[in-house]
């Protein structure tokens, strides 16, 4: 499986400069490497940060509530 984030979701990568765009795929990559599968919500979060839309306490507070719908007793201990 390729890590397909910007074919699958470009929209998502249209207003971002070459900088962030990088960064994001880096940081989507290493996650990835990881284990963790590609989702429209995460990435949406990650370049709505990248981009200036959210801040950092915004996109944890995200991160966070996504994290608790789909683990929900994992989440609560990171919390």
């Amino acid at each position: 499986m390729a890590l397909d984030v910007e074919q699958r979701w470009p929209e998502l990568f249209e207003q971002l400069d070459a900088r962030q765009r990088r960064a994001v795929l880096n940081a989507l990559a290493a996650s990835w490497h990881e284990g963790w599968v590609p989702n429209r919500e995460d990435v949406e979060n990650l370049t709505d940060e990248a981009r200036g839309a959210i801040d950092e306490e915004e996109f944890v507070r995200r991160a966070l509530a996504a994290a608790e719908r789909r683990h929900p007793a994992a989440a609560s201990t990171v919390a």
